[in-house]
């Protein structure tokens, strides 16, 4: 089947290249997701009257309310917790393209990552370019 032995050594070598580099872009997706695991997000509206605090999934696990809210009407409020919890998935987002660009560098296997996480945190359908 195979010509010469060079050739067959070749191919084995590449083989076993290719596994490697499987093996290393898996390692490096391991570390990623332990480390996105343990982000979170926090963001405070202008007036610090709201801080909302989002873990690694997006979802609220930590809200505090200055006393300064009651002067203010529960509709307002609402959206002030609507925006500040927009605000820290915002920042979430960025830790999590930080942590992504520190450990995968340019692969494009992180551009597929923090699109997942972009379109899940703020509802976007994809890039425009995507289309």
């Amino acid at each position: 089947m195979w010509a010469d032995e060079t050739a067959l050594d070749a191919t084995r070598r590449r083989l076993d290249e290719w596994e490697a580099g499987f093996a290393e872009r898996a390692r490096r997706a391991q570390a990623l997701s332990a480390r996105a695991s343990t982000l979170t997000g926090t963001a405070h509206n202008p007036d610090r009257t709201v801080q909302v605090t989002v873990d690694a999934a997006g979802l609220l696990v930590d809200l505090r309310l200055d006393e300064r809210i009651r002067q203010q009407s529960a509709a307002h409020t609402a959206r002030q917790v609507l925006a500040t919890t927009r605000a820290a998935r915002a920042d979430l987002l960025r830790q999590l393209s930080a942590a992504t660009t520190e450990t995968l560098g340019d692969d494009p296997a992180g551009t597929a990552i923090l699109d997942s996480h972009r379109r899940r945190l703020t509802g976007e359908q994809g890039r425009p370019d995507a289309r």
